[in-house]
Protein backbone atom coordinates (compact mmCIF):
# COMPACT_ATOMS: atom_id res chain seq x y z
CA UNK A 1 0.00 0.00 0.00
CA UNK A 2 1.26 3.54 -1.17
CA UNK A 3 2.10 6.08 2.03
CA UNK A 4 1.20 9.51 1.09
CA UNK A 5 4.23 11.95 2.25
CA UNK A 6 3.34 15.82 1.96
CA UNK A 7 0.29 16.40 2.06
CA UNK A 8 -0.14 13.62 -0.77
CA UNK A 9 2.21 15.67 -3.10
CA UNK A 10 4.52 12.87 -3.15
CA UNK A 11 3.35 8.67 -2.58
CA UNK A 12 5.89 6.31 -1.62
CA UNK A 13 4.74 2.91 -3.47
CA UNK A 14 7.15 0.76 -2.01
CA UNK A 15 10.66 -0.75 -1.71
CA UNK A 16 11.35 -3.92 -4.57
CA UNK A 17 14.42 -5.76 -3.35
CA UNK A 18 13.57 -8.52 -6.35
CA UNK A 19 10.59 -8.21 -9.44
CA UNK A 20 9.95 -3.89 -9.74
CA UNK A 21 6.46 -3.18 -10.74
CA UNK A 22 5.38 -1.04 -14.15
CA UNK A 23 3.38 1.56 -12.11
CA UNK A 24 1.90 2.93 -15.82
CA UNK A 25 3.43 6.38 -15.25
CA UNK A 26 6.89 7.80 -17.28
CA UNK A 27 9.56 7.28 -14.84
CA UNK A 28 12.87 8.99 -14.09
CA UNK A 29 15.82 6.51 -12.24
CA UNK A 30 18.25 7.89 -9.78
CA UNK A 31 21.24 5.82 -10.04
CA UNK A 32 25.42 6.02 -8.74
CA UNK A 33 27.78 4.88 -5.85
CA UNK A 34 26.47 4.21 -2.60
CA UNK A 35 28.17 7.39 -0.90
CA UNK A 36 27.81 9.81 -3.68
CA UNK A 37 25.00 11.48 -2.10
CA UNK A 38 21.37 10.00 -3.66
CA UNK A 39 19.65 9.89 -1.11
CA UNK A 40 19.79 13.56 0.06
CA UNK A 41 19.57 14.93 -4.08
CA UNK A 42 16.76 12.91 -3.80
CA UNK A 43 15.08 14.89 -1.07
CA UNK A 44 16.83 18.08 -2.91
CA UNK A 45 14.73 17.34 -5.89
CA UNK A 46 11.55 16.90 -4.67
CA UNK A 47 12.19 19.81 -2.06
CA UNK A 48 10.83 17.81 0.96
CA UNK A 49 13.11 16.71 3.51
CA UNK A 50 13.35 13.19 4.72
CA UNK A 51 11.63 11.45 2.18
CA UNK A 52 14.61 9.28 1.09
CA UNK A 53 16.40 8.81 4.62
CA UNK A 54 20.25 9.73 4.57
CA UNK A 55 22.16 7.18 6.56
CA UNK A 56 25.74 7.26 7.64
CA UNK A 57 26.34 3.99 6.04
CA UNK A 58 26.50 3.55 2.65
CA UNK A 59 25.20 0.89 1.19
CA UNK A 60 21.87 0.86 3.02
CA UNK A 61 19.47 1.07 -0.04
CA UNK A 62 19.06 -2.64 -1.31
CA UNK A 63 15.78 -2.15 -3.00
CA UNK A 64 14.39 -0.28 -5.64
CA UNK A 65 12.45 2.82 -3.88
CA UNK A 66 9.76 3.71 -5.68
CA UNK A 67 7.95 7.38 -5.70
CA UNK A 68 4.48 8.16 -7.50
CA UNK A 69 5.41 12.42 -7.60
CA UNK A 70 2.13 14.65 -8.41
CA UNK A 71 0.78 12.03 -9.87
CA UNK A 72 2.50 12.56 -13.37
CA UNK A 73 5.84 10.73 -13.14
CA UNK A 74 7.77 7.81 -10.48
CA UNK A 75 10.97 8.32 -9.15
CA UNK A 76 13.04 5.26 -8.79
CA UNK A 77 15.66 5.41 -6.15
CA UNK A 78 17.73 2.30 -7.74
CA UNK A 79 20.56 0.49 -5.24
CA UNK A 80 23.89 2.32 -4.80
CA UNK A 81 26.90 0.25 -6.16
CA UNK A 82 30.68 0.00 -5.12
CA UNK A 83 30.75 0.06 -1.25
CA UNK A 84 33.43 -2.14 -0.37
CA UNK A 85 32.11 -3.25 2.97
CA UNK A 86 29.16 -4.59 1.43
CA UNK A 87 29.34 -8.86 0.87
CA UNK A 88 30.50 -9.72 -2.99
CA UNK A 89 26.92 -11.77 -2.99
CA UNK A 90 24.77 -9.19 -1.95
CA UNK A 91 26.73 -6.61 -4.61
CA UNK A 92 26.02 -9.19 -7.38
CA UNK A 93 22.50 -9.19 -6.80
CA UNK A 94 22.07 -5.32 -6.49
CA UNK A 95 23.97 -5.44 -9.87
CA UNK A 96 21.09 -7.77 -11.04
CA UNK A 97 18.47 -5.86 -9.77
CA UNK A 98 19.51 -2.47 -11.31
CA UNK A 99 20.32 -4.05 -14.85
CA UNK A 100 16.86 -5.79 -14.81
CA UNK A 101 15.08 -2.23 -13.70
CA UNK A 102 16.98 -0.77 -16.47
CA UNK A 103 16.46 -3.60 -18.78
CA UNK A 104 12.13 -3.86 -18.49
CA UNK A 105 9.70 -2.57 -20.90
CA UNK A 106 9.69 0.43 -18.62
CA UNK A 107 8.49 4.04 -19.68
CA UNK A 108 11.80 5.27 -18.90
CA UNK A 109 12.67 9.04 -19.72
CA UNK A 110 15.44 9.41 -17.80
CA UNK A 111 18.27 8.87 -15.37
CA UNK A 112 20.16 10.61 -13.22
CA UNK A 113 23.87 9.46 -13.18
CA UNK A 114 25.62 10.84 -10.13
CA UNK A 115 29.11 11.55 -9.77
CA UNK A 116 31.30 12.49 -7.21
CA UNK A 117 33.56 15.13 -9.03
CA UNK A 118 36.20 14.57 -7.07
CA UNK A 119 36.67 10.65 -8.32
CA UNK A 120 39.17 9.76 -11.41
CA UNK A 121 36.35 9.42 -14.30
CA UNK A 122 35.76 5.13 -14.75
CA UNK A 123 34.85 2.38 -12.80
CA UNK A 124 31.31 1.52 -11.94
CA UNK A 125 30.44 5.58 -13.22
CA UNK A 126 32.20 4.41 -16.67
CA UNK A 127 30.13 0.99 -16.98
CA UNK A 128 26.91 2.42 -16.01
CA UNK A 129 26.98 5.28 -18.39
CA UNK A 130 28.52 3.11 -21.51
CA UNK A 131 25.55 0.94 -20.32
CA UNK A 132 23.27 3.57 -20.93
CA UNK A 133 24.39 4.47 -24.14
CA UNK A 134 24.35 0.84 -25.77
CA UNK A 135 20.66 0.86 -24.30
CA UNK A 136 19.81 4.11 -26.06
CA UNK A 137 18.68 5.38 -22.32
CA UNK A 138 18.59 9.30 -21.93
CA UNK A 139 20.55 9.98 -18.94
CA UNK A 140 21.55 13.22 -17.01
CA UNK A 141 25.49 13.03 -15.35
CA UNK A 142 24.93 14.82 -12.16
CA UNK A 143 27.86 15.95 -10.39
CA UNK A 144 27.14 16.04 -6.61
CA UNK A 145 28.43 17.84 -3.42
CA UNK A 146 30.44 20.55 -5.37
CA UNK A 147 29.92 22.62 -2.42
CA UNK A 148 33.23 20.51 -1.16
CA UNK A 149 35.26 21.03 -4.44
CA UNK A 150 37.07 24.92 -3.77
CA UNK A 151 36.00 27.10 -6.84
CA UNK A 152 39.37 27.09 -8.46
CA UNK A 153 39.65 23.28 -9.02
CA UNK A 154 35.24 23.32 -10.05
CA UNK A 155 36.29 23.64 -14.09
CA UNK A 156 38.74 21.86 -13.72
CA UNK A 157 37.37 18.69 -11.84
CA UNK A 158 34.13 19.30 -14.27
CA UNK A 159 35.87 19.56 -17.89
CA UNK A 160 37.74 15.96 -16.14
CA UNK A 161 34.60 14.00 -15.88
CA UNK A 162 33.07 15.88 -19.60
CA UNK A 163 36.94 14.56 -20.82
CA UNK A 164 36.62 10.75 -19.60
CA UNK A 165 32.87 10.05 -19.82
CA UNK A 166 32.98 11.56 -23.62
CA UNK A 167 30.10 14.34 -22.28
CA UNK A 168 28.09 16.61 -24.10
CA UNK A 169 28.64 20.06 -21.35
CA UNK A 170 25.21 20.01 -21.72
CA UNK A 171 24.36 16.80 -20.16
CA UNK A 172 26.17 17.80 -17.04
CA UNK A 173 24.60 19.16 -13.97
CA UNK A 174 27.18 19.97 -10.81
CA UNK A 175 24.82 20.52 -7.99
CA UNK A 176 24.93 20.45 -4.10
CA UNK A 177 21.86 19.66 -1.94
CA UNK A 178 23.38 21.80 1.08
CA UNK A 179 23.59 25.16 -0.80
CA UNK A 180 21.50 24.27 -3.74
CA UNK A 181 23.78 24.89 -6.25
CA UNK A 182 22.15 23.36 -9.36
CA UNK A 183 18.86 22.01 -8.29
CA UNK A 184 16.41 24.56 -9.84
CA UNK A 185 18.19 23.56 -13.12
CA UNK A 186 17.87 19.59 -12.24
CA UNK A 187 14.31 20.03 -11.52
CA UNK A 188 13.99 21.55 -14.64
CA UNK A 189 15.62 18.55 -16.12
CA UNK A 190 13.22 16.04 -14.63
CA UNK A 191 10.04 18.21 -15.32
CA UNK A 192 11.17 18.39 -19.38
CA UNK A 193 11.82 14.52 -19.60
CA UNK A 194 8.82 13.64 -18.33
CA UNK A 195 6.95 16.07 -19.99
CA UNK A 196 8.57 14.59 -23.61
CA UNK A 197 6.99 11.63 -25.99
CA UNK A 198 9.11 9.01 -26.03
CA UNK A 199 8.57 5.45 -27.55
CA UNK A 200 8.57 2.80 -24.28
CA UNK A 201 11.10 0.29 -24.88
CA UNK A 202 11.08 -3.24 -24.64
Amino acid sequence: MSKPIAGGRVRFLGAFPAEVPLPGLPEVAVAGRSNVGKSRCLNALLGIRGVARVSRTPGRTRAVHLYVVENRYVLADLPGYGHAEVPSAVRASWKGLVEGYLAGPRDLRLVLALVDPRRVPGGMDGVLLEGLRQAGIPFLVVATKVDRVPRNDRIRLLGNLVEGYHLDPLSLLPISSVDGTGIEALRAAVDAAVASRRPRRG
